[in-house]
């Protein structure tokens, strides 16, 4: 009875969020994710009020075709999109990340000094930095879907996205649901139900804006779950600086390793492909959701689609060799099922 229950709720879920998605993005949320973003606006505000007064910084563009351009912006108030919207149309819908005085940067965090600023796109000679940001992003965006999935009918606690490399053939995040939902084995049609639920928030093009911030914040971002507090304190012990990074993406506020691309727009082929029972813990049976991607600027053929979604399915063991995203990124031909994989 449970197992059809959480079935329906899920179908209903998503069946009529596509209306919501058209109001607006940052309406009020249900209990924690309302409190998590009252307390991100309030500490980026804070930030925000740091420069109450215009101060010009010098921008160095470097790039194909750039190289000596020189930017005046605006310090703590423009972002690496703002100086885009200097540039061309191009420049804004195909940069997903930056490189600021060569450290990875989020396109809508704020510059605070004057700098180097490298715009990152998908195709360029080397991804590596723009598919790693993008893998994490895709995980972010599977976990906002995950904890809204079952309303307030069961609970729901996410333990964190791991880190995997691309190579790993498939976006992870990790997930504790109510003891209630223990025995359920999620039909064909719930995760189908859950990839909707992903094209949607894909569909609304949603920024991802990043805040880092002291871990007095972020705790109090995450009083709703000792897990997550746990985690604040372990990342503030490895940060050079002892801060944390947050995302939000709509109402959702999430702790993040690195940073995630500008928005969810730039996502494109997106499937939820599996959700694996690991073992009980203390907080009760934790799973791992899987997903398989493409961002917008590269795309693969329904059969080579297919192949990748039986390997997404299997249990991230970082073991397979996955080059879709390396070859689309070199070759406008359509790869060979035997050109992409290999063990």
């Amino acid at each position: 009875m449970v197992t059809r229950t959480a079935c329906q709720l899920l179908q209903r879920r998503f069946a009529t969020a596509a209306a919501a998605a058209a109001g607006s993005a940052r309406a009020p949320a249900p209990g924690g994710r309302s409190q998590r973003s009252a307390v991100f606006s309030r500490e980026q505000a804070r930030q925000r009020a740091l420069y109450p007064r215009i101060e010009k910084i010098e921008v160095s563009m470097q790039g194909p075709g750039l190289d000596g351009t020189l930017l005046v912006m605006n310090k703590g108030m423009s972002t690496p999109l703002s100086c885009a919207r200097h540039l061309t149309e191009h420049h804004v819908s195909s940069s997903a990340l930056a490189l600021v005085d060569g450290e990875p940067w989020s396109l809508h965090q704020p510059l605070t000094q004057s700098c180097s600023l490298t715009l990152l796109t998908f195709k360029d000679r080397d991804p590596t930095l723009v598919n790693q940001a993008y893998w994490r992003s895709c995980a972010a965006l599977l976990g906002q879907v995950l904890e809204t999935a079952f309303k307030d009918d069961f609970a729901v606690e996410l333990l964190g996205t791991p880190e995997v490399p691309v190579t790993s053939g498939a976006f992870c995040c990790d997930v504790v649901l109510d003891p209630q939902l223990d025995s359920w084995t999620p039909s064909e049609e719930s995760l189908r139900s859950l990839t909707r639920g992903a094209q949607q928030l894909i569909h609304t093009d949603l920024a991802w804006e990043p805040l880092e911030v002291a871990p007095s914040v972020a705790l109090e971002v995450f009083a709703h779950s000792r897990y997550k507090q746990e985690e604040v304190e372990q990342k503030a012990a490895q940060s050079p600086k002892g801060t944390v990074m947050l995302h939000r993406c709509g109402d959702h506020v999430l702790l993040s390793v690195g940073p995630l691309v500008a928005r969810t727009g730039l996502c494109s082929q997106y499937e939820v492909t599996a959700l694996h029972s690991l073992e009980p813990g203390p907080r009760g049976l934790r799973r791992r959701a899987q997903g398989l991607s493409l961002p917008l600027q590269l795309q693969a053929h329904h059969t080579v689609w297919r192949k990748l979604r039986q390997r997404a399915e299997k249990l991230v063991r970082r073991t397979i060799i996955f080059l879709l995203l390396f070859y689309l990124q070199r070759t406008s031909k359509p790869p060979l099922c035997g050109q992409l994989w290999s063990r």
